[in-house]
């Protein structure tokens, strides 16, 4: 079930896509904790992220029916 919506997943992949730039573009702020930007980029892939379950947090729309919204029965 996903739990990550449309804005959330924007920021998600933006700032996935920057920290791993940092991590593959040779400068003087590269760093190896750069690569944990894999994280914010494969939630929003999947739509899903692990910790929203965890706190109990959804940004994901839900319609009236309890189904995701775009979901076809």
């Amino acid at each position: 079930m996903k739990n990550v919506g449309g804005i959330d997943r924007i920021v998600r992949i933006i700032a996935g896509i920057a920290l791993l730039a940092v991590a593959l573009v040779p400068s003087e702020f590269q760093t190896p904790w750069a690569w944990i930007g894999v994280i914010p980029l494969g939630t929003a892939l999947i739509g899903w992220c692990p910790l929203y379950t965890v706190l109990g947090i959804r940004t994901c729309p839900v319609s009236a029916d309890g189904s995701e919204a775009g979901e076809s029965l």
